[in-house]
């Protein structure tokens, strides 16, 4: 299957907005949590498969800060599930070379989520082969906010900096520092909308929208989404 891919023409870093676990629960009877725990084992399949494939760079959206509007119990889920994709997944991705990092306030998150996630995070720190980023109690908007605070912080201290302030300077306080700006978005479940993601650097990202619930999102249909991303002509708004 990876022979239908030109390798030349691969993103350097795909980001993917992980969407339709509840809905695929709601099509196929099954408990309203049965979708994400299908949702992880995605995961699995795309983490593998991106680094498979040489791609260097992987973001996902694993939770939102609007996803605390959920009921109590699907969150205290989520945050379980995380737990155990940490846990049980750290020496794997340790040992394929993956380096796990978030985006995201995790200070928020419970005590047992964020031992779990930190410790994932210093066990594979070391790694180069893959880069995961975890949006997780993401919002961009917040992100750009702290950001904003952050320079204004560095402004009082020296003030002048304002006239090194663009582009570059900005991105130096988001959490994708040092990360090159998604080449590629995916988004599963039809929807077509950003959902507060990553907005300052999706700029001129190439979007990907499949009408294919997450759970049922497997390598052919990754696969179909990169062979799409060679078709396209990246002209980042010069023509």
């Amino acid at each position: 299957m990876y022979s239908e891919i030109d390798n030349k023409k691969l993103p350097v870093h795909v980001a993917v907005i992980m969407d339709g676990n509840r809905r695929w629960s709601k099509e196929n009877n099954k408990n309203k949590f049965f979708g994400h725990r299908e949702g992880m084992k995605r995961l699995e399949e795309l983490i593998e498969t991106t680094g498979n494939l040489g791609i260097k760079y992987l973001t996902i959206y694993a939770f939102s800060t609007e996803n605390w509007g959920r009921e109590k119990e699907e969150v205290s889920y989520l945050m379980d599930l995380l737990v155990e994709f940490a846990k049980l997944k750290s020496r794997v991705l340790e040992s394929k070379g993956i380096n796990v990092n978030i985006f995201g306030s995790i200070e928020e998150l419970p005590p047992k989520t964020q031992d779990a996630v930190k410790n994932l995070c210093k066990r594979t720190k070391n790694n180069n082969e893959l880069y995961l980023n975890i949006a997780l109690n993401y919002g961009s908007r917040k992100e750009i906010v702290d950001a904003v605070k952050n320079i204004i912080g560095e402004y009082r201290e020296n003030n002048e900096i304002y006239n090194e302030i663009d582009e570059e300077y900005i991105k130096n306080f988001l959490y994708s520092k040092n990360i090159p700006d998604p080449d590629f978005l995916i988004r599963t479940s039809g929807e077509q909308r950003l959902s507060n993601f990553l907005l300052y650097q999706l700029a001129y990202t190439e979007l990907y929208f499949t009408e294919t619930l997450w759970p049922d999102f497997g390598k052919e249909e990754y696969i179909k989404a990169l062979k799409e991303y060679e078709k396209r002509n990246r002209r980042y708004g010069t023509s």
